[in-house]
C-alpha cells in the first residue's frame, strides 16, 4: 500500500475561495473583516508566520493591521494595545503572534483578547465552548486538520482517532472537535507506555508531539489517515514532521507530508475566522 499524499496546499486554496465568497458577500453590505496581527520582537519565525498571515488576509480581500513592537515592549503596553483594538469596530480578529518575550506573561495578555476578536481561539471562553460542544472559534491548526479530513472524505464518527500530544493549542482541542463528531478518542503523550500499542489501532492518527520522525510506518495501521502535525528543522536544514514520512507511506492510506500539509490549513482557518467573527458582529 502507498498513501494518498494529501495537498494541503491545493485544499487551503480551495478553502480560502469558499470563505471569500462570504467575505465578498459582507463588503457587499460595507463590512470588510479586518485583522490585527501583533508581533513582540525579532523572532526571525515568527516574522515570517505573520508575513503569511498578512498575505492570506490580502488574498481574500480583508483588511488587516500588523503591528511590530520592539522586544523591550512593556506588559501594560501591550494590554494598552490589545484593549484599543477590542475597541475598534475595523478589527473583527486579533491575534498575538507567540512566542512573547520572557517578561510578558503570554497568558494575560490572551485573556486580555475580547472573546469575539479572538482568532487563535486561545481565550478560556472560546476553550470553554470548545468542551461544551458549542464552538465559537477554534484553534486554527486542529480547525485546519478537521477541514483536511472533511475535503479528503474521511469518516469520522465511529473510528478510533489517537492523538499524540496533549497540547492546548492541537492536542486537547483536536480531541475535543473529534469527540463532537463522534468518534472515539484515545489522547497519549511521549510518556505513554507501549505507545505504539494505541497508535496502530487508531483509523485515524495525528501527531503533535514537536519530536522529529517519532511515528515510523510499524507503528501505523494499515489504511490509517495520518496527520503529522509536527514541524521540526533536522541540523542539515531539512524540515520535518513528527511521523517518518518515507515509512509511513508505506502503510497509511492517507498522510500530511511536512511541509505543505497541515501549515497551509492553519493559516486559512485564521482567516476563516476572521471572516466568521465579522458575520457575527454585522449580526
Amino acid at each position: 500500500m502507498t498513501a494518498k499524499i494529501i495537498d494541503g496546499k491545493a485544499i487551503a486554496k480551495e478553502v480560502r475561495a469558499e470563505w471569500k465568497v462570504r467575505a465578498d458577500a459582507l463588503k457587499a453590505r460595507g463590512i470588510t473583516p479586518g485583522l490585527a496581527v501583533i508581533i513582540v520582537g525579532e523572532d526571525a519565525a515568527s516574522k515570517v508566520y505573520v508575513g503569511n498571515k498578512v498575505k492570506a488576509c490580502a488574498e481574500l480581500g480583508l483588511y488587516s493591521e500588523h503591528i511590530a513592537l520592539p522586544a523591550d515592549t512593556s506588559q501594560d503596553t501591550l494590554l494598552a494595545k490589545i484593549a484599543e483594538l477590542n475597541a475598534n469596530h475595523a478589527i473583527h480578529g486579533i491575534l498575538v503572534q507567540l512566542p512573547l518575550p520572557k517578561h510578558i506573561d503570554s497568558d494575560k495578555v490572551l485573556k486580555a483578547i475580547a472573546p469575539h476578536k479572538d482568532v487563535d481561539g486561545f481565550h478560556p471562553m472560546n476553550v470553554g465552548a470548545l468542551v461544551t460542544g458549542n464552538p465559537l472559534l477554534r484553534p486554527c491548526t486542529p480547525y485546519g486538520a478537521m477541514k483536511l479530513l472533511e475535503k479528503i472524505g474521511v469518516a469520522i464518527e465511529g473510528k478510533h482517532a489517537v492523538i499524540v500530544g496533549r497540547s492546548n493549542i492541537v492536542g486537547k482541542p483536536m480531541a475535543l472537535m473529534l469527540l463532537q463528531m463522534n468518534a472515539t478518542v484515545t489522547i497519549c503523550t511521549s510518556k505513554t507506555r507501549n505507545l505504539a500499542h494505541h497508535t496502530r489501532d487508531a483509523d485515524i492518527l495525528v501527531v503533535a508531539t514537536g519530536k522529529p520522525r517519532m511515528i515510523t510506518g510499524d507503528m501505523i495501521k494499515p489504511g490509517a489517515a495520518v496527520i503529522d502535525v509536527g514541524i521540526n528543522r533536522l541540523p542539515n536544514g531539512k524540515l520535518v514532521g513528527d511521523v517518518d514520512f518515507d515509512s509511513a507511506k508505506e502503510v497509511a492510506g492517507y498522510l500530511t507530508p511536512v511541509p505543505g500539509g497541515v501549515g497551509p490549513m492553519t493559516i486559512t482557518m485564521l482567516v476563516a475566522n476572521t471572516v466568521e467573527a465579522a458575520e457575527r458582529s454585522a449580526q
